[in-house]
């Protein structure tokens, strides 16, 4: 299924999360003079306008990233916070960057960057927004593109898995994944985003991530008010192998931000 488009929840309150995560990992794992691979299996098209119909329409954004701002959840030197700024300078202050351009604003030369999009109207986007970066842009299913290049080369580095759960299958078939990744790959930091759903959907699939009893495991997550009436999504979490040093400051700061929500 391919009807997923995020530009309807771009800079949400799910986003604030994982992109605070994102950077502040990656941003650790760049200070070591050594070159690093970044991975990201479901890309999306890497740069939104929130300014942009779907978003407004949906308001997610200004209860998400506009809020944080507004009340200065970040401290000015924050990497997400620098990556916004410019992004901001070089395409306007309505521009919100998406996790690919986000990753490719903290990366050096020498880092490696490789990106799956399945959607083409998705991939034709990405492929803009990443023109000025070495990233390499697969059409294919992102779990397949992942499997073939494990180990990666430099051996160093990070993988996102930031799936749209389109397919209620993916929670079951995500820690089985996960494990294979981990396997082949087991100096990676492995960071999976998953939703908070009022079924409860999540809990099996992280029963089952539990249960392979993974090195480094740090798991994060939130809660805040369904953005309108009937919206099923009330949290959002993160489940990150092998966490860098320090992730867990930046998830309890963020702990306190949403509890005042």
């Amino acid at each position: 299924m391919l009807s997923y488009q995020h530009i309807y929840h771009a800079g949400n309150l799910a986003d604030v999360q994982k992109h605070s995560v994102l950077a502040v990992a990656l941003e650790y794992l760049t200070r070591k003079d050594k070159p690093i691979c970044y991975i990201e299996t479901h890309a999306g098209r890497g740069l939104y306008r929130l300014d942009a119909a779907e978003a407004v329409k949906t308001g997610e954004a200004a209860a998400g990233i506009g809020r944080a701002q507004t009340e200065n959840w970040f401290r000015p030197d924050h990497p997400l916070i620098g990556v916004l700024d410019r992004v901001h300078d070089q395409e306007g202050a309505m521009a919100y960057p998406g996790s690919p351009l986000i990753a490719a604003h903290l990366l050096r030369p020498g880092d490696t960057m490789h990106l799956a999009e399945l959607h083409p109207q998705e991939r034709a986007a990405l492929a803009v927004a990443m023109a000025s970066f070495p990233a390499r842009i697969h059409a294919r299913d992102g779990f397949d593109m992942a499997q073939s290049l494990l180990p990666p080369d430099p051996r160093r580095g990070m993988m996102l898995i930031d799936p749209s759960y389109e397919v209620k299958a993916d929670y079951d078939r995500i820690p089985g994944i996960i494990g294979q990744f981990h396997r082949k790959w087991n100096v990676g930091v492995i960071a999976l985003w998953y939703p908070i759903l009022t079924d409860g959907r999540h809990k099996a699939m992280l029963a089952g991530l539990e249960r392979l009893d993974l090195p480094g495991v740090l798991r994060h997550e939130v809660r805040f008010p369904p953005v309108r009436q009937g919206h099923r999504m009330v949290g959002s979490g993160m489940f990150v192998v092998n966490a860098p040093y320090g992730l867990d400051r930046e998830t309890a700061r963020l702990s306190e931000q949403f509890a005042g929500l």
